[in-house]
C-alpha cells in the first residue's frame, strides 16, 4: 500500500491495507480523494464501502481517534488497559506494558511510573510468577489512571516556536513537547520519559537535568533540527547550557553535543514548571 501511495505523504498515511487520507479544506480533500480513488482503480484494488468513512471530522485510526489537530487514545483500546487483570506472571507484566505502553506518549513520566514493573522482570527467567509489591500495583493502577483522564496530544505547527520542558528526578526522566496557541495557551504535542540507568542515577542534580534536556532534544530532532525552540527547566544553573560555560567533563561534552541545534534556555521555578499535564485532558467533550 505504501508503495501504491508513494509521493502521496502530504496528505495521506497507509498502514497496511488501512488509509488515512487527511486536507485543510473541503475542496483539497475532495481532490485528495479523488487522487486516492485514481490510483486504487489503476491496481485494479477494491475497497469495501461499508468499512470506509468519508468527510469525518474525526476518524479511529490505529488506536487512536485522530482530527481537527489533535488525537487521543481510542476508548475501546482504553477499555482494554483498564480491564486487563493484576498481572501475576512475567509474561503478563510484558503484555500490559505492550498495550499501555503505545500509549506512552500520552502519559507524563510514563517510563518512570512503569519502573517498578520493568524491574519486576529482571532475572534470568523470561517466565514465572513475579513478586507483586505495593510499588508494583501502585504503578499498575496509575498507569491505568493516567489513561481514564482522557489525555489529548495536539498536532505540531511548524509555523510556532516549539517549547520543550524537561525534568528529572531520582528515579528518571520526564520531557514535554509543547506549544503555545494565539490565545497564549500551551498544549502538549507528545511526552517523553527514560528511567536512568544505574550509573544515572548516579549523576550529581545537575547532571540528572542536563542529561533529561539532551534526551529531550535529541529524540525530538525531527521537530527542532533547523527551528529555533525554547527549552524550560526548573534548575537554575543549567541556563548556561547552550553557552559553554561549565568545568564539568560531562556537562562540557553534551553543551558541545547540542551546538547544532538553535535554542535558548529559561529557567521556570519549580512551582511554575509544571507539564502540560493539565492540558492534555480532552478538550473533545467541550
Amino acid at each position: 500500500m505504501a508503495e501504491l501511495l508513494n509521493g502521496l505523504e502530504d496528505f495521506v498515511v497507509p498502514y497496511l491495507d488501512d488509509i488515512a487520507i487527511f486536507s485543510d479544506t473541503w475542496e483539497s480533500h475532495i481532490k485528495h480523494m479523488e487522487t486516492v480513488l485514481q490510483r486504487i482503480k489503476r491496481a485494479k484494488l477494491t475497497i469495501k464501502p461499508s468499512k470506509c468513512k468519508f468527510a469525518q471530522q474525526n476518524v479511529k485510526f490505529l488506536g487512536h481517534i485522530v482530527g481537527q489537530g489533535f488525537r487521543t487514545p481510542s476508548e475501546i483500546k482504553v477499555q482494554a488497559v483498564l480491564e486487563f487483570p493484576t498481572p501475576r506472571t512475567k509474561t503478563q507484566i510484558r503484555a500490559f506494558l505492550g498495550i499501555a505502553g503505545y500509549y506512552q506518549k500520552y502519559i507524563n513520566l510514563f517510563s518512570v511510573i512503569a519502573a517498578p514493573l520493568t524491574d519486576a522482570l529482571k532475572g534470568r527467567a523470561k517466565k514465572g510468577e513475579i513478586k507483586w509489591t505495593t510499588e508494583c500495583e501502585n504503578a499498575f493502577r496509575e498507569l491505568k489512571g493516567k489513561l481514564i483522564d482522557k489525555p489529548v496530544l495536539y498536532a505540531p505547527n511548524f509555523e510556532r516556536e516549539f517549547i520543550v520542558q524537561t525534568d528529572a528526578s531520582n528515579a528518571g526522566m520526564g520531557a514535554v513537547l509543547t506549544q503555545l496557541t494565539e490565545q497564549g495557551e500551551e498544549h502538549p504535542i507528545l511526552y517523553l520519559s527514560k528511567k536512568f540507568s544505574e550509573v544515572e542515577k548516579r549523576y550529581c542534580t545537575t547532571e540528572k537535568e542536563c542529561a533529561s534536556i539532551v534526551f529531550a532534544i535529541k529524540r525530538l530532532h525531527y521537530y527542532l533540527d533547523g527551528n529555533s525552540f525554547l527549552v524550560m527547566t526548573d534548575h537554575n544553573p543549567l541556563v548556561w547550557l547552550n553557552r559553554n560555560v561549565s568545568s564539568n567533563p560531562r556537562l562540557m561534552r553534551w553543551a558541545l553535543a547540542l551546538q547544532p541545534y538553535n535554542f535558548r534556555i529559561v529557567h521556570r521555578s519549580g512551582k511554575s514548571h509544571k507539564n502540560a499535564d493539565s492540558l492534555s485532558r480532552s478538550v473533545i467533550d467541550n
